[in-house]
Formats: structure tokens, sequence, C-alpha cells
């Protein structure tokens, strides 16, 4: 049997070999216990590096893709976060980590319930989340000095990219949902919005409205 600890190992030599290379990601991906969010018949592959069904026929990311996306970030620790699709809850704990405040958003009631649950279990004081449709983010707390979508839109929502502070970063899957999606970049600047695209992704699409669970 393998141990815990060399599961764990193995799980952050995983990462650093699809190119998760920043050691305070690295760090928070070893505090966070992917585990916690897996659960049933998944649970025993919490350190594989790949998707895995949750509730309300979602997915938790493949923990390299959620490192990628956390690195290309580059969360400060003052900054306050804004998350679109909060899913398992697994991304905003990671998120905690490293920012000042994590505000994480989903459509699913049932989803924020369950994840609060887990942020609640683990002393994860510094993330709020909110159950709403978050194609509009969240205006009450903007602006952000970090947005992180885990969803797919054609483009990046116009809600959010006004709700992005000035040298503020956003992420995002872009694309057609069934086609090739592109990981986005966007840095507002005082001139504008500056674009780069960083690799090919797959995610669900960014569905507007509540959804029914």
């Amino acid at each position: 049997m393998t141990s815990d600890a060399e599961r764990k190992m193995q799980f952050l030599f995983a990462l650093r070999s699809k190119g998760v290379t920043d050691a305070r990601v690295l760090s928070a991906m070893e505090e966070v216990d992917r585990a916690r969010f897996v659960k049933g018949l998944f649970a025993d592959k919490a350190y594989e590096d790949m998707p895995l069904p949750i509730a309300c026929g979602q997915t938790i990311s493949q923990p390299s893709v959620v490192g990628l996306m956390t690195q290309a970030l580059e969360v400060h620790s003052r900054d306050k976060v804004l998350e679109i699709g909060t899913g398992s809850g697994y991304q905003a704990a990671i998120l905690s980590q490293l920012a000042r405040r994590v505000y994480t958003v989903d459509r699913f009631r049932r989803l924020i319930r369950e994840a609060t649950e887990i942020f609640d279990s683990l002393g994860l004081v510094n993330i709020t989340a909110v159950t709403a449709d978050g194609s509009y983010g969240l205006p009450e707390q903007a602006p952000f000095d970090r947005i992180l979508v885990t969803a797919a839109a054609e483009d990046p929502p116009g809600p959010l990219l006004a709700q992005l502070k000035i040298g503020g970063i956003m992420v995002l899957p872009v694309g057609q949902s069934d086609a090739v999606q592109s990981l986005i970049r966007v840095r507002r600047t005082g001139e504008g919005l500056d674009y780069e695209e960083l690799r090919p992704v797959r995610f669900v699409p960014l569905v507007e409205g509540l959804g029914q669970e």
C-alpha cells in the first residue's frame, strides 16, 4: 500500500511535471487535501491528476489544471479574489491559502452548501460562498484584484471585466463549449485590456441563471 506521504509526494511531482512550478501554489496545493472535496466512489482517486464527477452534473478539475490556472492568476497575499464556479470548493480552498479574501459564486445551491461545510470544517474563514448567476459576477463586492472563471464562455463576460481593478488579472477558459477552448489571461491596464492565450483546456460551459439543485 502506498502511504499518504508517498501519495502526496507523487501528487506534487505530477504537478511539477505538468508545469506548476510556483512555490506558493505548490505549497497551497500540498496544504489543501483534495480528498476532502471528492466523495464516494471516486475518493480513492483524489490524488490522481484527473477530473472527477461531483454533484449537479459538474466536475472537480484535474489538479494540474487547478495549479496552472492558480499560477497564471499571480495571486498576492493582499488580493481580493472572485471565483466563478465554486463546484466542489477545491479551487477556492487553494486560493484561500494565497489571497486575503476569496468570494466564490455558483449557480447550484447544493454545491455552495456542501462547499461551505467543507470550508468550515477546514477552518477556512476567508472564503465567502454565494449562490448567484456567475456570469454577472458579484458587483456588490467589486472591484476585484483577481478573477478566476472555471467554466467556459465564448467571450470574457463584460460584467466580469468591469469588476476587475486596474492592474488586475482574470484567468478563464474561452471557446465554444463542445470545441477546443483556450485558457486566457486578461490584464486590465490603465489603457485597456491585454489578452494572452496560455494553453488548450476543456471546461463545462458557463451557464446563465440559477440551477435547480
